[in-house]
């Protein structure tokens, strides 16, 4: 059974790199015209784009701001102007900004809050706002699909983190209750926890002996991978998926399952 997005439009955020990038290459893949966002790189967003078009698929970039809100919604109508219509939007873009509690500062606080809460907040408003504007369209059993990226992090406390960890569990419980408000009118929001994920931006944390100390705390037994995540997320804007709505999927490797306990019971 083949994945088909065929005829759809894909908004992903925060698309220039890592699980973004994933998810991006992963719609179009899938069949999807892709919108990759950025923010800050703009050569790597290219590099995206060339990468799908190589591929055989169809992308283009647009650069934005996801906590700006004028800069979120000419992201959109660039968007609608260039394909016409969204289908999928993944809330993908995200930062850290870590310290312990008592020397983070209040800015750090309202950066992390402001783009991974408040920018998905955001980039859920508008995708719903568009998706009712343009109706039902003949590619999706849905009205339209929305996926929040969230973290294992919405349910484990992370200590020195607390900005992020805030925002993660405020992404779990926005995205239920999005799904819970729009899904009679047959728009599907859900969202994905990944765990730990090889990326470059993690490099360090993920090779070596501190792979080995991580490793203690994935059941399964590898590290992750970008494309586990955005395999995930074709799934979820798939019309195989069009039975599921307000749930999270972990891409943990069982993280979620805090394997600390094992025997400890």
């Amino acid at each position: 059974m083949r994945i088909s997005l065929d005829g759809q439009t894909a908004l992903v955020t925060g698309a220039s790199s890592g699980i973004g990038r994933a998810v991006a290459e992963g719609m179009a893949a899938a069949g999807a015209k892709v919108v990759v966002n950025y923010h800050s790189q703009p050569d790597a967003a290219d590099e995206v784009v060339a990468a799908i078009e190589e591929a055989g698929g169809e992308a283009f970039a647009v650069g934005a701001d996801v906590s700006d809100e004028s800069e979120l919604q000419a992201m959109f109508a660039a968007c609608v102007e260039r394909y016409g219509a969204i289908d999928v939007v993944v809330a993908n873009a995200g930062m850290q900004k870590d310290s312990a509690a008592a020397e983070m500062t209040l800015d750090d606080w309202r950066a992390v809050i402001d783009v991974n809460l408040t920018g998905q907040f955001l980039c859920a408003r508008a995708a719903i706002r568009q998706f009712r504007g343009q109706g039902r369209r003949d590619v999706s059993r849905a009205l339209g699909k929305l996926i929040c990226m969230s973290s294992v992090h919405e349910v484990i406390p992370w200590a020195g983190h607390v900005n992020y960890a805030a925002s993660k569990g405020g992404i779990a419980m926005m995205m239920k209750t999005l799904a819970q408000e729009v899904a009679e009118e047959g728009i599907r929001v859900n969202g994905i926890a990944p765990g730990a994920i090889r990326t470059a931006i993690n490099e360090e944390e993920t090779q070596g002996d501190a792979a080995k100390q991580l490793l203690k705390l994935i059941p399964y037994g590898r590290i992750g991978v970008a494309e586990d995540v955005a395999n995930a997320a074709v799934w979820l804007a798939s019309d195989l998926a069009d039975y599921v709505v307000g749930a999270t999927i972990f891409v943990d490797g069982g993280m979620a399952l805090y394997p600390e306990f094992r025997g400890n019971g």
